[in-house]
């Protein structure tokens, strides 16, 4: 929608010569002129121009606010425009920016607001702002900017069979694609070998403290182990190694075990490797075929995960102990989505190649943090 109503604005602009007599030449005047004085956004958001006019030689412009978008046209003219794109806002509260033009030394500020949606559309707690999201809705490959590969081949841990390969196996084969506006990681079996993906967010930065949150279909079969899980930013394995460093085990399943989605944490004390782990398990029917949504709420104090918005674990630094070898979560960890085939858990009663191949299909992962 394109919206117009005309503001002038007058700014004098004084010379720096003088006359004869060393009297100050009259002062030079710039009239710069703008359409709307502001925009007033409805919650589905909304494409504006902003109409620009100066007597001066140029214009530029600069935004304060990170909910839109603005590009500009023509500003070595004195006849322009900006062209704001604002999204549709997701959350129950008004949203507020501005605009401020420039042209020589006149400013003008247009104002933006755009109203609350009736209905927060994502299920971040109270507080919580979204940081960074994928919907898997464009192209057909997972972005590089965003995910890393692993690339790891079989037995490399907990004597897991698959093979981790960059997006694309020797023959061709994809182990990550986006389709239909899914991400989906394929196991399958190429030249007698298990191949698989493993994919990590944003690995080099992470997020320290946050709610954490992915819509996921798991698949079938004797054999699989999807996860969504977390592990520390940059971490030297020479002077923190596993379990030190601390790991946050958002959801796990093995098809072994049908439908029982299960979260972890593993810390120095607390790990499996000496049964002490802290875990929680729950059946959902429908786990393996259905999208259900998995989700951590991670504070300096407390770690709690949950399945379709129920509690699953729960676990607080007052009842673990707050030095490192019980508490290490006081850093940055990034995302990990990955599909495993056999293992120490997935194997524990065999595999059935049979079942191959399988999916596991995610329809988005958000992080959001508290504002």
């Amino acid at each position: 929608m394109l919206h117009t109503f005309l503001l002038t604005l007058t700014v004098a602009l004084w010379g720096c010569g003088g006359s004869s007599d060393d009297e100050p030449t009259p002062p030079a005047t710039v009239t710069l002129t703008a359409s709307p004085e502001s925009i007033n956004a409805p919650a589905a958001g909304g494409t504006y121009t902003i109409n620009v006019n100066t007597t001066g030689k140029e214009w530029g412009a600069y935004a304060e606010g990170d909910f839109f978008s603005f590009s500009t046209q023509n500003t070595t003219s004195q006849t322009g425009s900006i062209t704001v794109t604002i999204p549709e806002n997701p959350y129950t509260g008004t949203r507020s920016g501005s605009i401020t033009l420039m042209s020589g030394a006149a400013r003008k500020t247009v104002s933006i607001t755009q109203a609350a949606a009736e209905k927060a559309a994502y299920n971040a707690p109270a507080g919580y702002t979204l940081v960074w999201n994928d919907e898997f809705d464009n192209g057909s490959e997972l972005n590089s900017q965003d995910w890393t590969h692993e690339v790891q081949k079989d037995h490399w841990v907990n004597n897991e069979l698959q093979n981790y390969v960059n997006h694309i196996t020797p023959e061709g084969n994809l182990v990550t694609e986006i389709k239909n506006g899914k991400l989906r990681i394929n196991c399958f079996k190429e030249n007698g070998k298990i191949y698989s993906g493993r994919v990590y967010a944003h690995v080099n930065q992470g997020w320290e403290y946050g709610y954490f949150e992915a819509s996921i279909k798991l698949p079938k079969g004797k054999g699989t182990w999807p996860a969504f899980w977390m592990m520390p930013v940059g971490n030297d394995w020479n002077t923190n190694p596993w379990p030190m460093c601390g790991e946050i085990d958002i959801m796990e399943e093995v098809g072994v075990v049908p439908n029982e989605v299960s979260s972890s944490v593993h810390t120095q004390d607390y790990n499996h490797t000496k049964n002490t782990q802290k875990t929680h398990a729950m059946k959902i029917a429908d786990a393996e075929g259905a999208f259900h949504t998995y989700a951590l709420l991670w504070t300096a104090d407390e770690i709690t995960t949950y399945v379709d918005g129920k509690e699953q674990l729960h676990v607080t630094k007052a009842a673990l102990g707050s030095g490192h070898n019980q508490w290490p979560f006081h850093y940055a960890f990034y995302p990990i989505l990955n599909l495993a085939w056999g293992g120490d858990w997935g194997g524990m009663q065999g595999v059935d190649e049979s079942a191959l191949p399988v999916t596991m299909e995610v329809d988005y992962v958000r992080v959001f943090q508290k504002k």
